[in-house]
């Protein structure tokens, strides 16, 4: 019987040819230093260089590569979700391909995870080698996600991270919420997440694939899984009780108006304003409108909740070892 795996290390890269042989022989001299069995899970997410050709050349010569292409370019969470479930691995540790991660951080990770009982460990690149046109969005990113999410991690969007391998089987990570792994899991029921200062070095080849944007991108994936992960399964609680304020205010109100001026026709025998004349008759029509459609969404989201069990599939072109 096959011994099983110490780790897996999850490698999800596009357009990184100049700098994906060095990692895979420095992740190699780190596992055997340690004697670790590991494998190495690569998910070329439809690189349009020389990539893969060099995975495959990797693999020939270690067999503990393993790799998958995809037909195209999904993204980073969409390659981490494959490579999840690819990987056979008691700890799996995710890292970036540009060598700005260090492998030799991995055993410490590992013994957190093994030893001190933590299911999630995110590495925290307290010194960075960044210009502040990315450090300053960053720490502001970092803040207001510890706030929304109760978490208190310095670097939320660090590659470098530790995972038990029930954490990574048992999430589904989608669209760009790559960088909210830490929420997922927590919101999953995985509490002890850890943090570690680690290494961080000046990008070696190549340019970052990710702009100013992704903090713009960044704030409203936060927003979406906040709303996902409490009421997914609940979609009626969120719309519902909208749906319902929005409702009772705009009877109160146009009960109000229609009350009044029934008191100063028939009891004060006066010719009251008529009801459609009054700009706030309008406001609660519209308010008994907008509380019957959220409602009505609510009960419609609830049906598709209960019946809806699609998973992300994504074309995949190519395997090595899997």
């Amino acid at each position: 019987m096959a011994k099983s795996k110490d780790i897996s290390v999850v490698i999800p890269l596009y357009n990184e040819e100049e700098s994906i042989t060095e990692l895979c022989k420095w992740i190699s001299r780190v596992m055997e230093s340690h004697g670790f069995h590991y494998e190495i899970v690569i998910v070329d997410d439809g690189s349009t260089d020389n990539s893969w050709e060099i995975i495959n050349n990797i693999s020939s010569e270690n067999g503990s590569v393993k790799a998958v292409k995809f037909k195209r370019n999904y993204g980073k969470s969409a390659a981490l979700n494959t490579a999840f479930r690819c990987s056979e691995g008691d700890v799996v540790i995710t890292m970036d391909a540009d060598l700005q991660d260090s492998p030799d951080e991995i055993p410490e990770l590992f013994k957190m995870i093994k030893e001190d009982g933590y299911e999630l460990v995110s590495g925290w690149k307290k010194k960075r080698y960044d210009p502040l046109s990315k450090t300053i969005p960053s720490k502001f990113f970092n803040y207001i996600t510890r706030k929304i999410t109760g978490i208190k991690l310095h670097d939320f969007n660090c590659g470098l991270k530790a995972y038990t391998s029930e954490l990574v089987k048992s999430i589904e990570v989608y669209g760009e919420m790559h960088r909210y792994i830490p929420a997922i899991a927590k919101w999953n029921g995985f509490n002890r997440i850890g943090e570690r200062v680690v290494q961080h070095s000046a990008r070696k080849y190549g340019q970052t694939k990710f702009g100013l944007e992704r903090y713009i991108y960044g704030f409203l994936d936060l927003l979406s899984i906040t709303f996902v992960s409490k009421f997914k399964k609940r979609p009626m609680h969120f719309f519902g009780t909208m749906g319902t304020l929005s409702f009772i205010f705009g009877f109160i109100v146009a009960t109000y108006l229609i009350g009044e001026k029934v008191y100063i026709n028939l009891f004060l025998n006066e010719r009251a304003r008529g009801v459609v004349e009054q700009p706030l008759f309008f406001l609660a029509l519209t308010a008994l409108i907008i509380g019957v459609q959220l409602f009505l969404a609510g009960f419609l989201a609830e049906m598709i909740s209960i019946n809806s069990n699609k998973k992300g599939d994504y074309l995949i072109e190519k395997k090595i070892g899997l």
